[in-house]
């Protein structure tokens, strides 16, 4: 469905862009074969609206003209869809040489390099070598989770998806089903924020977490796409980034240096273990809980109980 809805869309970009006169509907419909399988005037009319509306999403500049005739016709002007030229100084080919680079080791790897060399054919300055200058970075976005492309693939497209997702807390995952709205990467992993349709929320969904496949699902979003999705503010907020009250753990001494640097202080207790205060936000039992043996949650209460009930979660399962 997704090949037939592109090639009727690029049928009709071409047509409104090669034309040097209105076309009218009655025209258009009988231009493109998908068109004329309509089975009826109002599914035309509907699928020529939505058409229309999806490729000025894109960019194109159709204009809408009336005739003499009172007869409606449109037409995309290629002076008015033509992009300016493209002239990039060493600078700006050196950031689009390294954002190129890295995506290498992605799905996005070919058309990260093809849309280089097209760049480069387009203006981009021949004699400079965008890592040259920059030879000592790698950059590099970490992508080995299968749930990726086609989570990507989904997003673009905006098609709903099923998938199991275990919670740190949970022996096992359950299915979700989620309209994803955007992928996002922040301290090495990878996350998907989207609307819930069981929870009716928006959520984020760590990949690493999500087992066994992603089905995409037919039909439309349910819930409103933002206009900014806040991956990252989510993801931190979740994470405890976010704090507004302090907790006190035991720390094991010579472990857990990501706690150490986030405390707002330190006090030696002997036979080994630390006191610390640290900040406490919303997903702290999460963080805590990877260090395993070596904290020991003091204060508040709630939290220590968080934490017991996570450890015992990971027994079982």
């Amino acid at each position: 469905m997704a090949i037939a809805k592109a090639e009727r869309l690029m049928n009709l970009a071409l047509c409104l862009l090669g034309t040097r006169r209105p076309l009218s509907k009655r025209e258009l419909r009988e231009s493109i074969e998908a068109y004329l399988e309509a089975g009826s005037d109002d599914s035309f009319n509907r699928m020529f609206e939505r058409d229309k509306d999806d490729l000025r999403e894109l960019g194109l500049v159709i204009e809408t003209v009336e005739n003499l005739d009172g007869e409606v016709g449109y037409l995309a002007r290629r002076d008015s869809n033509r992009l300016p030229p493209i002239t990039l100084d060493a600078e700006e080919a050196a950031a689009l040489g390294l954002a190129a680079k890295v995506w290498q080791q992605a799905r996005l790897a070919g058309a990260a390099s093809g849309a280089l060399q097209k760049l480069r054919a387009a203006g981009m300055p021949e004699d400079v070598d965008p890592y040259e200058a920059h030879g000592a970075l790698e950059p590099h976005i970490p992508v080995h989770e299968a749930a990726f492309e086609p989570l990507m693939l989904a997003c673009r497209d905006r098609r709903p998806v099923v998938f199991d997702y275990r919670k740190a807390t949970a022996a096992s995952p359950e299915t979700r089903h989620v309209e994803p709205w955007a992928l996002e990467c922040w301290r090495g992993h990878w996350y998907l924020a989207g609307w819930d349709r069981d929870r009716g929320a928006e959520r984020v969904f760590r990949l690493s977490r999500i087992t066994g496949k992603v089905r995409a699902r037919a039909g439309r979003y349910t819930a409103e796409v933002p206009d900014v999705v806040t991956v990252r503010e989510t993801v931190a907020g979740w994470a405890g980034e976010i704090a507004d009250r302090s907790a006190r753990i035991r720390l094991r001494t010579g472990s857990g240096y990501p706690l150490r640097a986030k405390a707002v202080s330190v006090r030696e207790l002997g036979d080994g273990w630390d006191e610390l205060e640290i900040p406490y936000g919303h997903g702290l039992d999460a963080w805590l809980v990877e260090f395993g043996p070596d904290v020991v949650v003091l204060e508040p209460a709630e939290l220590r109980a968080d934490v017991v009930d996570r450890l015992r979660a990971v027994a079982k399962g």
